[in-house]
């Protein structure tokens, strides 16, 4: 193993052995995956807090719920995801009421409340997507750099055993490449942690809201059906 007094980290990464350099790739890859959910899953969240709170201000405004479920049924995608729960439970409560001569309240609403669990369920699926990677590069990414440091560190000693006399200048390169494995480790937990946290949280205001939202609708539809 050879000194080298260029102490960059460009220089201390390419003088790294194979494998540590293989680890560092594979941090750098996990941190970039990392921040594309980021941004991915911070600009959904923000989508879904508008058109939740749009739609809010639309359905207690006092119009008639059918124009409501017409005109969210035209642009599903566009409405968001309080929009589609209200639109399945509505079409679920139109059809009973027309399948059901009897009148029975149970009957009606046992089917709109199934509909929208199920369309509920929907959504926070599509809401929680990639927190699962977040929470794994988080908790995986420091014992991923740790692994390479150890081999590094390894490695530095192993090549020290080769030369007669041994000093700081020859061995601070070899545990400095080490460390820096360590460091992209850091690098690529932090953000996934910090990320996965506040997102959670964010997306459990938002299905406190959804669940709010079915019991109100199906007090509003019971009181139809009287």
């Amino acid at each position: 193993m050879q000194a080298t007094s260029d102490m960059s980290l460009l220089s201390l990464i390419s003088h790294a052995s194979v494998p540590v350099q293989l680890i560092m790739l594979m941090l750098l890859g996990i941190s970039i995956m990392s921040w594309t959910y980021i941004f991915g899953k911070r600009m959904a969240i923000k989508r879904a807090h508008t058109q939740t709170r749009r739609f809010e201000d639309d359905f207690w405004s006092g119009g008639d719920l059918s124009m409501l479920q017409q005109a969210v049924a035209s642009r599903r995608d566009e409405q968001g995801a309080l929009a589609r729960i209200f639109d399945a439970g509505m079409t679920e409560f139109l059809k009973a009421r027309r399948g059901n001569a009897s009148g029975d309240a149970t009957a009606l609403l046992d089917g709109p409340r199934r509909a929208m669990r199920a369309a509920y369920q929907r959504e926070m699926d599509s809401l929680e997507s990639h927190l699962n990677f977040l929470a794994s590069a988080g908790s995986v990414s420091p014992y991923i750099g740790l692994l390479g440091t150890v081999w590094g560190i390894m490695h530095a000693f192993i090549g020290l055993s080769n030369m007669q006399q041994a000093t700081l200048a020859s061995v601070a390169p070899g545990i400095a490449e080490a460390l820096i494995a360590t460091a992209i480790g850091l690098f690529a937990a932090i953000p996934a942690v910090v990320a996965y946290n506040r997102f959670t949280n964010d997306i459990d205001r938002i299905s406190i809201r959804f669940d709010s939202f079915v019991d109100e609708f199906l007090n509003i539809l019971q009181r139809q059906v009287r």
